[in-house]
Order: C-alpha cells, then sequence, then structure tokens
C-alpha cells in the first residue's frame, strides 16, 4: 500500500525537505521506514512529490526526486451544512466528501441546528487523513463555522442550490446544475432549514430549490450525495 505524507509548506523549488515531528514519528515508529525507502508528499495545493528517506529520526528529511503538478479541480464544489447533533457524522462527511473530490466546506448554523459550537481544527485534521488516504492532490478548504444569514451575504458562485422538504415537486440536483460550473449547496440540518432561512435564500440571495430524490436523506448522507452527483456529471 502506498503511503502519503502531507507537508503544507514543501515546494518545486526545494532539493531537500525536513518533515514535521507528526509525519517523522509517523515514518519512523508507525511505519518503520529506514534510510533509502521512497515516499509521496503531497502539499495540498496539487503537487505531488515523490522522494526519498534522507535521515529518520525526531524530524525527517528527504530528497525530492520528482515533482509533479495535478490541474486544479474544476468545478469548484462549496458544500454549506448544518453540523450535525453527533460530530461523529459531520467527520465521516468532510472525510467522505474530501476522497470524492470536494473544494470547500463550511459548517453554517441554522434555527433548527442540533450542534452550534464545530471545532474547525478537529475536521481539517479528518480532511487530511482523508486526503492521505485517497492520495488526493488537493486539501479542501475547511471554513470556521458561521450562521446562515452571515454565509448568505458573502457567498458568491455560478450557481447556488438549497435543498429543502417544504415542496414536493421540486427538480432534482441533476436536472438544474449546468455542467462545469462552479457550484454552492446548502444542506440543512435533520429538522431542516426553518421556512424563514429557505425564503432568504431565495428570494434575497438567488438560491434555487432543488431536491436530492425521493427518500429523505440525513444531513451527511445528503451532503455526500449532492457532492457525488456534481462529480459524476461533470466527468
Amino acid at each position: 500500500m502506498l503511503n502519503y505524507f502531507y507537508c503544507p509548506d514543501i515546494d518545486e523549488q526545494q532539493a531537500s525537505f525536513t518533515l514535521d515531528e507528526a509525519e517523522s514519528k509517523h515514518i519512523s515508529r508507525v511505519l518503520r521506514l529506514a534510510v533509502g525507502n521512497e515516499i509521496t508528499i503531497l502539499n495540498g495545493k496539487g503537487l505531488v512529490f515523490h522522494c526519498e528517506i534522507t535521515s529518520v529520526g525526531k524530524q525527517c528529511t528527504v530528497n525530492i526526486i520528482q515533482s509533479t503538478k495535478v490541474d486544479d479541480e474544476q468545478p469548484q464544489i462549496h458544500i454549506a451544512i448544518a453540523p450535525t447533533k453527533n460530530n461523529d457524522r459531520l467527520e465521516w462527511f468532510i472525510e467522505k466528501t474530501t476522497e470524492i473530490g470536494i473544494n470547500e466546506i463550511t459548517p453554517i448554523i441554522c434555527s433548527n441546528s442540533e450542534r452550534k459550537v464545530v471545532k474547525q481544527e478537529r475536521l481539517l485534521k479528518t480532511a487530511i487523513a482523508a486526503m492521505k488516504q485517497s492520495g488526493r492532490a488537493f486539501l479542501p478548504q475547511i471554513n470556521e463555522a458561521v450562521k446562515l444569514k452571515d454565509f448568505l451575504n458573502q457567498c458568491n458562485a455560478e450557481q447556488k442550490f438549497v435543498a429543502h422538504c417544504y415542496e414536493e415537486n421540486q427538480q432534482h440536483l441533476k436536472e438544474l446544475y449546468t455542467m462545469g460550473k462552479d457550484v454552492i449547496l446548502l444542506i440543512g440540518p435533520e429538522g431542516d432549514f426553518s421556512l424563514e432561512e429557505v425564503e432568504i435564500a431565495i428570494k434575497k440571495h438567488n438560491f434555487i430549490p432543488i431536491s436530492l430524490g425521493k427518500n429523505r436523506l440525513r444531513t451527511e448522507t445528503a451532503g455526500v450525495y449532492a457532492c457525488t452527483t456534481i462529480k459524476l456529471l461533470n466527468e
């Protein structure tokens, strides 16, 4: 199995690089790699480095053999999602959408939110682990939690959609999304957005209401489903 490491500060101009203590510990104590072994390092910004270990210890060093630039993933997918009551479910959403290829995630605090405190650092660690596990070249941007109304006032994209359950005859996301366009998707809490929140998103901020199918999905499932739909439509 190929092991990936995350070093955001590594760049193409360097001939060698010193890893931080956490990644060095993983190399020396967990994987028990040695001088001469080769590893792959991701910087989370589209660069992939093939490296040779030159020293093993508290801070391992490597020589960069080759670097490869991966084209930026288009379109940009930004999901604003209400944090789930069980934090593990939100982390599951972060993990799976990172693997699929999301670009940006914003936790949004709504009227019916079950959780209103979110630890951004913990979510970022989940995204980093998922990026390394899947070997993706880009780390999604994990934003701090923000109130829905504040998010609506600052968000901008070519296409904006809000998923809610107040109507039964809404068109499906796959029928309304235009291939190749950047997109923002709003996913509400288990109790759904309030009617007022839906009306503000649609009437004041030009969000388009969508359906995600006939079944009522849990918050984290809806987020993964929406992300997957956009990715499939662009393949």
